[in-house]
This record gives C-alpha cells, sequence and structure tokens, in this order.
C-alpha cells in the first residue's frame, strides 16, 4: 500500500502568456510537517491521526521507510493516516531504506536509528548521495554512534550500526542546513534517558523558522526544548514522545508563494487556503516581501490573499533571504516582473538543496533575458522589457518547475511569454497536482 497515486506526466508542458489570474487554491499539506509529524508520530507511545497529510514523493518515501522498520500505520483517506506508535523502538533491528531525494526523511531518520541502534543502510536517487550529511553524522558519531559512509565522506549512502550513545552535550554545525539541528532536536528525548542532553550550534544557524517548526511540532507531542536564543537547545531527562491523538498538517507555505506570487504579477486576487496569519511556517514571511515589491496582501486565519498594486508593477528589492530559502526562490522569479534590479542575499544554502539552485536559478534567468549576477551567497536579477520565450530545464527539482510558470504570466507589465517547462513529473516530490491548480486561476488557456 502506498499513499502517493501513480500520475502520468508528459515530457513537457508548454505555457502560453497568461493575461489574468483569479481564483482559489487549496494548498497541499506542509512537506516539512508531514515528514516531521511522521517520525514524530512513530515514535510516540500511542496511535496519531494525521489530518490533511501531503500525499507526495517525499511523504511516499517516509511512509515506505517507517513500514519497513516495523511501523504500522493505515491510510483512512487520501488525506488522512494513521500511525501507530511504538514508544521510540523499532520492531525491525534491520532495514535498507531508500529516500529518494528527501532531506526531510533522511536526516531525521539517521539521527533515530543511529540513536535505537539496528542494522540499517540508507541511500536515494544519485542527486541524494551528493546532497551533504557530514556534519550531522560527526555529531553523531562523536557521542559514541556509529556510521558508515559507503560512498564519499561526508555523504549518503550511509549504514548504521548499533553505537553506544553517551550525550550530555553535543554539537553541530548551523550553517550548511538546519535539517541537521531538527534531526538531533527530534532525536534527543531517546537520549535523554538519565540525564539531561544539550545540543550547541557551532556557527551561524540558517534557516531557523524550519526549527521553530521542529520545536513547535515536539510540543505538539509532548516535549519541550529549552532554548538558550539560536545557540543551545536542552531537552530534560525522562521526557517522551506522546501522541496528540489527531493533528491537521498545515497547508504548505512554501508551495502558497507561486500563487501569492502569481496575483501580486497577474493582477487577482489569488487566495490559498490552509495557511494565514498564525501559521508555525516561517514560509508565510514570503507574504511581506511581496508587500515589500507593492503587491496589496490580506491575510486571515486559514487564508492569505494577494493581488497587483495600484500600477501593476513591483518594485524591485534587496534584501536577505536566509529565514525563507525555498520561497525565496518565487522571489528571483518575481523579481523579472520589478521596476529595476533585486538582489538575494545569504541563500548559499540553495547550492545544497534538490540540484545546486543559485546556478540553476541563475541559468534559467538567463534563459529568458534577464541580467544575472551569480555570487557565492546572492542573485542579482536585472529584468528585460519582455521576457523571451524559452525551454526550461528543471533539474529534477520540483521548485525549479513550479517556480518558472510563473514566467508565463502577462500582467499589466506586459513581459510574460509562452514557457515550455521540460519533466514537469518533478512536481510529484511535494504538489502532484500543481499545474492543474495553476490552469485553475489562468483566465485564459494554459496548454
Amino acid at each position: 500500500m502506498t499513499q502517493q497515486k501513480t500520475k502520468h506526466y508528459p515530457q513537457h508542458i508548454d505555457l502560453e502568456p497568461v493575461m489574468h489570474v483569479e481564483g482559489t487554491v487549496r494548498l497541499p499539506g506542509s512537506k516539512s510537517i508531514s515528514n516531521r509529524t511522521l517520525l514524530l508520530a512513530a515514535l510516540a507511545e500511542g496511535s496519531t491521526t494525521i489530518h490533511d497529510l501531503l500525499a507526495s514523493d517525499d511523504t511516499t518515501v517516509m511512509l515506505g521507510a517507517l513500514r519497513s522498520l516495523g511501523i504500522k500505520w493505515e491510510e483512512i483517506d487520501e488525506r488522512t493516516i494513521v500511525v501507530h506508535g511504538n514508544g521510540g523502538v523499532l520492531p525491525n533491528h534491520e532495514a535498507d531504506l531508500f529516500m529518494g531525494n528527501a532531506g526531510t526523511a533522511i536526516r531525521p531518520l539517521t539521527a533515530a536509528l543511529a540513536v535505537i541502534g539496528g542494522d540499517y543502510t540508507l541511500h536515494g536517487v544519485s542527486r541524494m548521495h551528493e546532497r551533504p550529511i557530514g556534519d550531522l553524522v560527526d555529531a553523531l558519531t562523536a557521542v559514541g554512534a556509529q556510521i558508515e559512509y559507503t560512498g564519499e565522506p561526508g555523504f549518503p549512502p550511509l549504514r548504521i550500526k548499533r553505537g553506544h550513545i553517551h550525550a550530555n552535550r553535543m554539537s553541530v554545525r548551523g550553517n550548511v542546513s538546519s535539517q541537521f539541528l531538527t534531526a538531533l532536536l527530534m532525536a534527543a528525548p531517546l537520549m535523554a534517558r538519565g540525564h539531561a542532553v544539550t545540543i550547541d550550534v557551532v556557527g551561524e544557524l540558517i534557516s531557523k523558522p524550519y526549527i521553530e517548526i521542529t520545536l513547535n511540532l515536539m510540543r505538539r507531542f509532548g516535549v519541550t526544548v529549552e532554548q538558550d536564543g539560536w545557540a543551545s537547545f536542552t531537552v530534560q531527562p525522562g521526557r517522551k514522545y506522546a501522541s496528540p491523538g489527531s493533528i491537521h498538517v498545515e497547508g504548505d507555505a512554501s508551495s502558497a508563494s507561486y500563487f501569492l506570487a502569481a496575483g501580486a504579477i497577474g493582477g487577482g486576487p489569488v487566495r490559498v487556503e490552509g495557511v494565514g496569519r498564525d501559521s508555525i511556517q516561517g514560509d508565510v514571511r514570503f507574504a511581506d516581501a511581496l508587500e515589500r515589491m507593492g503587491a496589496i496582501i490580506e491575510r486571515g486565519d486559514n487564508w492569505i490573499e494577494a493581488r497587483s498594486g495600484a500600477d501593476g508593477v513591483l518594485k524591485a528589492i534587496d534584501a536577505d533571504f536566509n529565514h525563507i530559502p525555498d520561497a525565496a526562490m518565487t522571489i528571483a522569479v518575481a523579481a523579472l516582473y520589478a521596476d529595476g534590479p533585486s538582489t538575494l542575499r545569504n541563500i548559499a544554502s540553495w547550492r545544497v538543496k534538490e540540484t545546486d539552485r543559485l546556478s540553476a536559478m541563475a541559468t534559467e534567468l538567463r534563459k529568458i533575458g534577464a541580467t544575472v549576477e551569480e555570487g557565492a551567497d546572492y542573485l542579482r536579477i536585472t529584468p528585460p522589457e519582455e521576457l523571451a520565450p524559452a525551454t526550461i530545464d528543471t533539474y529534477d527539482d520540483h521548485r525549479m518547475a513550479m517556480c518558472f510558470s510563473l514566467a508565463a504570466l502577462d500582467g499589466k507589465a506586459r513581459r510574460g511569454n509562452a514557457m515550455r517547462i521540460n519533466d514537469p513529473k518533478c512536481v510529484a516530490k511535494t504538489f502532484p497536482d500543481y499545474f492543474e491548480a495553476f490552469a485553475s486561476i489562468a483566465r485564459n488557456e494554459l496548454f
């Protein structure tokens, strides 16, 4: 049984210029919340009913891994799963786990399996084997975990054997991926059996809003983490995960960015449902960036709405986007509709995502006429007078496909043009029905 239904995708999708957008989109569940919730439910005592779970490649990978580890779960309907937690114990002490390209699955599972112990192998697609995991492995092996690299050191695939973890204090670098800290936080209650465990962050912690998601969900499952700012995190002894009974997954705020940007560029109003002013996801702050660019934003408890400003032309922006790295990709395309050059700063983490997003984004933006300066951790984008029609390569990266659909928007700026999106099946990672949702807000034929 798999949660993700098989869906056919063409080799490419052709998008004609869209003159106006308007409508409402119900968002799929958040990937970050979905995979964290699945693992916490598996580690908790009791059964957890998870509502509005994202149905995607990444959650399918996590569900498959849990099943291979002996965790029982059943699908009630397409958006509801019941996970029967095992109280921090895994029935299967040996497993070969395929993790696809799901960073939100492999990183937390690596920490949990290293602490629980057994004989496990974790591997994925070729790009996963290029994504760093060394900082997490170093943090775990320093306190007694046994983790071997079976390929290139510092990267998956991994083999985890039973170690003898004695962790009163451990440290992890914070400047490559916040998922390393998330993984250690989620595993910390399993280590804090008879003593407190403190995790120190070495250097700058990037993507702090994703750590806030982790801490929020851990509280929902009964574990409160003490913080010393963003420098250290402590879990007191005896804390155990307990099922909250049922939990609802928020809509994906990163996915919301495409439709909010569409409303800002193409007239609107476009409303997204599933996230609102009280969302626990940092990517809702994307709407703040759109406001800075001149869009009109309204917010409710469970919705956000965007429309173009009075003149329909966005203002250029120069800002630090370290706090919303995924949604910042959408700003890079929205910058094509701005009144001057825009600069996205402090986005070095793009280089270790599903692809090297800094390089990929620069390459594809240039195809459609933008002048792009690519730095080690920034992009400067000067929009053309009119976008050129182009064939966009997606690098097996869902966000590349979704971002560049926006380049078909014409809006008052009269800049959009026909776009061919290659390999659209990559959107299955987080939003299998993205192009149908995009078509639903277009007020002329798309493809």
